[in-house]
């Protein structure tokens, strides 16, 4: 079986490197974050002399083609006195940030798949249809039957 070819470059160049985080205004430090390296790789490779291999040259590129990926990624600075991150698996879905004091409700997805988000289409969601949302996916409103549901779920006891 032949193997697959892509359009991507081989290698890229310190030169290379500094001009995507400069086009896309970002620190060292930004684009080490953005990419899962450290800060020292990131100024290894625009100092360095040799050519930058491996996996970061396509992800360069594809960030790249697709300017402001990086940044839909970015998580905010939290502006409410609670956030709740709604997870599937080890994968961030949707920060939920809630003031509950003016009931008011702000998200963010973080996936284009509806069935994993918390609210599914909803993109703005009411404080009625947060509570709506804490009963039905995280505990219910009472708990009155908290017992009965640890026992349902084989758990001896419920801890924060």
């Amino acid at each position: 079986m032949k193997r697959k070819k892509y359009a991507f470059p081989a290698c890229l160049t310190a030169e290379d490197i500094r001009t995507f985080r400069k086009q896309g205004r970002l620190t060292q430090q930004e684009l080490a974050d953005g990419i899962g390296v450290s800060k020292k790789t990131v100024e290894r490779w625009e100092e360095g002399e040799n050519p930058i291999t491996g996996p970061v040259v396509p992800l360069l590129m594809i960030l790249q083609e697709q300017r402001g990926l990086l940044q839909s990624y970015e998580i905010p600075l939290r502006t409410t006195p609670l956030r709740l991150l709604y997870m599937f698996r080890r994968q961030l879905c949707t920060i939920i940030d809630v003031d509950e004091r003016t009931q008011s409700v702000e998200i963010r997805n973080y996936t284009k798949l509806v069935q994993k988000r918390a609210f599914g289409r909803i993109e703005s969601p009411t404080f009625e249809e947060y509570e709506a949302f804490l009963e039905s996916r995280c505990f219910p409103r009472t708990r009155d039957k908290m017992k009965l549901i640890l026992k349902e779920m084989n758990l001896p006891f419920y801890d924060l």
